[in-house]
């Protein structure tokens, strides 16, 4: 582990402004609340290739989204690195980023996706009554998975 770094890293992605796609920002200001000891808090729109360094030395990194398909109220489940689409556009997924992690001599830590079922993604529009109990689920999910 690099010294001074985190041992977990939990990274929020989403646009704050397209209503429930907030689910990742906002689950990050939940749990920096908490004060949770050796663990690191990142929040963007979208992932990044160079995130690939902040996950060097890490024991865990759990990646929070917003899900337009899939179960209520989230699905968690580990990610595995692998190669995809993304890996060519300006946006990762966490599979394309952890694969990323093995191209720059990275090794990739345990990794899970946290996705919040989100219901409403337009410009402007306020989280949503289902995504807003989605949230509050998930992030109990995530306090007791972080201690």
């Amino acid at each position: 582990m690099l010294s001074g770094r985190a041992r977990r890293l939990v990274i929020g992605i989403g646009n704050p402004s397209r209503g429930d796609d907030a689910l990742g920002p906002l689950m990050i200001e939940r749990l920096e609340a908490l004060g949770l000891p050796d663990t690191e808090w990142l929040t963007d729109f979208q992932l990044q290739v160079e995130y690939a360094l902040d996950l060097e030395g890490r024991a865990e990194v759990i990646f929070v989204d917003a899900a337009a398909q899939g179960p209520a109220p989230y699905a968690f489940a580990p990610v595995e690195a692998a190669a995809d689409a993304s890996v060519t556009s300006h946006a990762l997924s966490p599979q394309a980023l952890l694969a990323a992690c093995a191209r720059l001599a990275v090794a990739p830590p345990k990794a899970f996706l946290l996705a919040v079922r989100g219901y409403g993604f337009e410009l402007g529009a306020p989280l949503s009554p289902g995504a807003r109990q989605n949230l509050e689920a998930a992030l109990a999910l995530l306090r007791r998975h972080l201690g």
